[in-house]
């Protein structure tokens, strides 16, 4: 019976449940904080809403409980309101320090409802053995000779007073003349230090304060650390000195002002170690009392040890280890830096400690709320900084200490650190990541109004110069803070940074690149104006004018772009092996604002090669071409003459579409290249992204392709970048050029040649012109008379050739030259150019044209005009426009000109090299090369990403062979009357 009424009761409860449950419920509560309770309430921590306290009862301190109104004793206590009070009778009004029990109080109670005594003695509420006295008593601490007791800081025990009371003053209290301050004694007659100014300075906010600790803390501690040497209060005032940004002035006697004043009257007391800055007993702040040391302390002294990366040796470990103390002077310990000590930015122990790693140039930086730095800061920590090293002669670890260079400093109201001149620094020893306490008004237990961040810190590690073995001068740490004027924690942000730089004296690098740009650049003129002459000499004019210089500037634009691109890939590659291979340190990378020039090269460099490209594009679609046809009629036909009702005979036509069909072939081959654009662009990412090449241009001195995702990855340097991207372009472009050189265009296709062929058996020769009285001939006249004739004859006519059963097809007889370079007479040139003119009256106003004629059959006329012309001047047929044929001189090759002017004739120069494709993409291979991989460096340079300009890369590929493809088509219907569309 009773599991029954279990069961049925729980089936209740259920059904209840899930009716509640299914109905719309909403999971939202009113926010309660503790402070918005009122006074008769408290904080409920397990409802997170305020409940209400019981009879005589009120909010507790902490607002979380409930405690009982002044007069009234505790009867039970269970926590939050299970608490009971009950009112003390009349006679015994006060309430025992502990809240239990009710008790007389001879003096009077405090608000609270306690017993209170005078100055100098203790509340006595309970006898030796645990008693409750029926009225409390105020016992007078005994302060004199022998005893020196004093109450303690609660005020329930008398202990001994403070000992400086007691030498100066032989009681326990500091009666004048003397002088109490800090909770300690001096003497008027002792050498005391000037009254301190308690203020401290927010130059950033422009605000100044009176210090609630330096009120406390300031006078005594320079009072104690000058009369007595007290270590403590020294050290505790070189923290205030810190605190205050190590400001000096010689008319001030804030913190530093009465620090340097000790350090002043202490001389006699010696040194640390030697060192003259480091006063016995006091903390070491300063280099030196005035800037000017820096260059001494930084270029002067090398680091005892030195660096490697790789070998038995290798030592790439910073050991940097700190002696940190608290703001009351106390030493907490000495701790080495790994684990984030100097970094606020939180991040794995893996990143943290990777600022550590000698040659790696680290960079951490984070947005923190003000109100974590509140709760994680509130006491501020201070350290001297050291560089551990084992001593190579006693094996033994020594220290060297660590400047710090504080961009806040001011020295007489300058702030000298801040200036690139390292002769009026003022370097300083002591820092801090947080100072929640000098920002304190009024109390010590209030919020600060201000606090100060270490913003920006960096590390900064020189080479000593023309070092073989890792050898650096003193690091340096530089640091910057912010001021925050606190508003609301909460929603206050503040940026923090944190960075390991390592650097070396530039200047002989930069010296070196200077010269070489020097030097190549005197060659490029010479070169340039070699070229200029030589141009002059094809355009067969002696004259020096405006177009000759400007064709200067073009070509010496060409120039000058190989020569920014040799020095910039000179550059890369010098710093990718010496940098990454390296055993023995002697390099470091030049830092970002030292790439600055490098960059600025390379931008030179690839405006320039826009200027030789857009000059090559130009020049390559205005080149004169014709094909000259010497395919003969084979007989006479019958045809129909329109408008006279009869038929006449009429020689056989000639059909065109071998003209065409040539046209077409010159048309498709005008973009094809030495190598695969697109596999170009592809290979290049496919090494950099996926084989990883890229973490080669990491600032680190990690030569591995591959990188853990733990691990800290570090800034890219733009040097490197452009280094690894060159090696790269250019060994895949090399191998492309030797795959296609040496066995696709031999064994699969040649394109260039096959043009070449192609003339030959089409019976069409080509002839081009690039300059005015320079360009090349194709001679392409077949060897068996026809080539307008049917399959089976054309077989057997390649079957006769292959068997030499006919001539050679050169234009010499029983050679095989067909590609020439020509020199033309500047007569053969104007009688070219007046039927050329002719020919191109077509794209005139109709009115210049014959009325009796179309401008179909005028343009037809021009056309066999200048295939009759140039046929019969191939065939030396005008003997006051003829010409020679001769081979060209090394030197000649090689400057790529013509020593020789063709003054009564042309000349044709024999030319293997089929030369005619410089008027082609094919010919152009290098500056389309250089073009294209300094435009992949520009865009990876700006915007730091590799698959991005890869993708713009083939994009502008594409695009410039759209238009040299479109306008060469246009240029090429133009010059040879084949109709555009018939160019497919």
């Amino acid at each position: 019976m009773t599991t029954a009424r279990r069961l049925l009761g729980l089936v209740v409860l259920g059904v209840a449940f899930r009716a509640r449950f299914s109905d719309a419920q909403s999971f939202s509560l009113p926010f309660r904080e503790p402070p918005s309770c009122e006074g008769t309430q408290y904080f409920d921590i397990a409802s997170l809403a305020c409940g209400q306290c019981g009879p005589s009862q009120r909010k507790s301190a902490q607002g979380t409980s409930c405690s009982c109104l002044p007069g009234f004793k505790l009867v039970s206590d269970n926590g939050g309101t299970s608490i009971t009070c009950e009112k003390c009778p009349e006679n015994k009004s006060g309430v025992t320090q502990d809240g239990w029990n009710c008790i007389a109080c001879p003096k009077g109670v405090t608000p609270e409802g306690k017993c209170k005594c005078v100055a100098n003695e203790i509340l006595v509420e309970r006898a030796t053995n645990g008693a409750l006295l029926d009225a409390a008593s105020c016992v007078q601490c005994e302060g004199t000779e022998s005893s020196f007791a004093a109450p303690n800081v609660l005020g329930n025990m008398c202990i001994r007073c403070e000992p400086t009371f007691i030498s100066v003053s032989r009681s326990c209290h500091c009666s004048e003349p003397n002088i109490s301050t800090g909770g300690l004694c001096f003497s008027a007659t002792g050498n005391l230090p000037p009254k301190g100014i308690a203020t401290v300075r927010f130059g950033k906010l422009g605000i100044t304060l009176i210090s609630a600790w330096f009120l406390k803390n300031l006078q005594a501690s320079a009072a104690a650390c000058l009369l007595y040497s007290n270590i403590t209060s020294c050290q505790a005032l070189g923290n205030m000195c810190v605190m205050n940004m190590n400001h000096l002035s010689s008319a001030s006697s804030d913190a530093c002002g009465l620090f340097q004043y000790v350090f002043a009257n202490t001389a006699g007391l010696g040194t640390v170690n030697s060192v003259s800055f480091w006063r016995q007993n006091l903390p070491w702040l300063y280099y030196g009392d005035q800037p000017g040391l820096a260059s001494q302390v930084l270029d002067t002294a090398e680091f005892p040890s030195s660096f490697t990366f790789k070998g038995t040796n290798k030592n790439i470990k910073l050991k940097f280890v700190a002696a940190s103390y608290d703001a009351g002077g106390n030493f907490l310990k000495w701790q080495y830096l790994e684990g984030g000590i100097l970094q606020l930015c939180p991040d794995t122990l893996t990143k943290l400690n990777a600022a550590y790693v000698f040659g790696t140039t680290y960079q951490q930086k984070c947005t923190i709320s003000v109100s974590r730095i509140l709760k994680d800061y509130s006491d501020p920590v201070f350290y001297d900084v050291f560089l551990e090293y084992i001593d190579e002669e006693d094996g033994q670890p020594y220290l060297w200490a660590v400047p710090v260079l504080n961009l806040n400093l001011q020295y007489n109201e300058m702030f000298v650190n801040r200036g690139s001149n390292m002769n009026s620094w003022f370097l300083t020893r002591r820092m801090f990541l947080v100072d929640t306490l000098s920002g304190r008004e009024n109390d010590l237990g209030n919020q600060p109004k201000v606090i100060r961040i270490a913003s920006e810190i960096t590390i900064s590690i020189r080479l000593v110069p023309n070092t073989q073995r890792g050898a650096i001068y003193p690091p340096l740490i530089t640091v910057s803070y912010d001021d925050v004027l606190i508003q609301n924690p909460s929603i206050q942000n503040v940026v923090v940074s944190f960075s390991v730089n390592y650097e070396m004296n530039q200047s002989e690098a930069r010296t070196q690149t200077d010269i070489a740009l020097g030097v190549l650049g005197g060659l490029a003129v010479l070169w340039s104006l070699l070229k200029t002459a030589g141009w002059k000499r094809r355009i067969g004019s002696p004259m020096i004018d405006l177009q000759t210089v400007l064709k200067f500037l073009l070509f010496y634009a060409g120039d000058l772009a190989n020569v920014f691109f040799i020095i910039t890939v000179g550059t890369g590659i010098y710093w990718l092996i010496f940098f990454k291979a390296q055993q023995y340190i002697s390099v470091l990378l030049p830092l970002p604002t030292q790439e600055d020039y490098f960059v600025s090269y390379v931008g030179c460099g690839f405006a320039l090669k826009v200027v030789q490209f857009l000059h090559m594009l130009v020049t390559q679609l205005t080149v004169d071409i014709f094909f000259i046809d010497w395919e003969r009629p084979k007989g006479k036909v019958l045809k129909a003459v329109e408008g006279e009702n009869g038929i006449k005979s009429t020689t056989t036509p000639v059909s065109i579409w071998r003209t065409y069909f040539i046209a077409n072939e010159w048309n498709e081959i005008q973009t094809i290249r030495k190598i695969n654009p697109l596999f170009q662009v592809l290979a290049v990412l496919f090494f950099l992204e996926i084989v990883g090449f890229s973490n080669l241009a990491l600032m680190d001195s990690s030569s591995s392709l591959s990188r853990s995702p733990e691990s800290y990855i570090a800034p890219w340097s733009r040097i490197l970048r452009y280094g690894v991207t060159a090696v790269l372009w250019l060994v895949i472009a090399i191998i492309q050029m030797a795959y296609f050189s040496v066995f696709y265009e031999r064994f699969v296709e040649d394109k260039i040649r096959q043009f070449v062929d192609l003339c030959c058996m089409s019976n069409i020769s080509v002839f081009l012109l690039s300059n005015r009285c320079f360009g090349y001939y194709i001679h392409g006249r077949s060897v068996h008379g026809h080539a307008d004739t049917n399959m089976e004859e054309m077989n057997m006519n390649l079957k006769r050739e292959a068997e030499n059963l006919c001539s050679q097809r050169g234009l010499v007889p029983n050679t095989d030259g067909q590609t020439f370079q020509i020199s033309v007479s500047s007569k053969m040139r104007q009688q070219y150019d007046r039927i050329h003119e002719t020919l191109m009256r077509k794209h005139g106003p109709v009115r210049l044209l014959n009325s009796s004629t179309t401008t179909f059959e005028q343009s037809t006329k021009a056309y066999h005009t200048m295939n009759k012309f140039l046929g019969s001047f191939i065939d030396h047929v005008h003997k006051e426009m003829d010409y020679i044929v001769k081979d060209k001189l090394l030197l000649e090759r090689i400057l790529g000109m013509e020593f020789m002017e063709p003054m009564e004739k042309s000349i044709f120069y024999n030319d293997e090299g089929h030369s005619f494709s410089d008027t082609l993409y094919y010919g152009n291979e290098t500056t389309l090369l250089i073009f294209d991989m300094l435009f992949f460096a520009i865009v990876d340079m700006a915007t730091q990403s590799f698959v991005l300009a890869a993708v713009l890369t083939y994009l502008q590929q594409e695009i410039f062979r759209f238009i040299r493809n479109t306008i060469g088509q246009k240029n090429l219907a133009s010059k040879t009357l084949v109709d555009e569309r018939f160019l497919i």
